[in-house]
């Protein structure tokens, strides 16, 4: 994940309609309104549901998480 942004401005609705365009978009809110734009370090471009702030949260608790099982 390179980037946790939320879809309210005028060039992210641009970014998530060229993802769209190209085939690089994953529309995760299961139908839900769009609260969080996450850009992938693939180019691909990820719609969520869920609030950025809690999407930044969850993956830092991931990864301190991943990195307690790794040790």
């Amino acid at each position: 994940v390179m980037a946790i942004i939320s879809p309210e401005s005028a060039p992210i609705k641009r970014m998530v309609q060229d993802a769209r365009d190209k085939g690089l978009l994953i529309d995760a809110t299961y139908g839900r309104k769009t609260r969080a734009v996450l850009v992938m370090d693939s180019g691909q471009i990820v719609l969520s549901a869920i609030q950025p702030e809690t999407v930044a949260h969850r993956l830092v608790q991931y990864d301190v998480d991943e990195d307690t099982v790794e040790s």
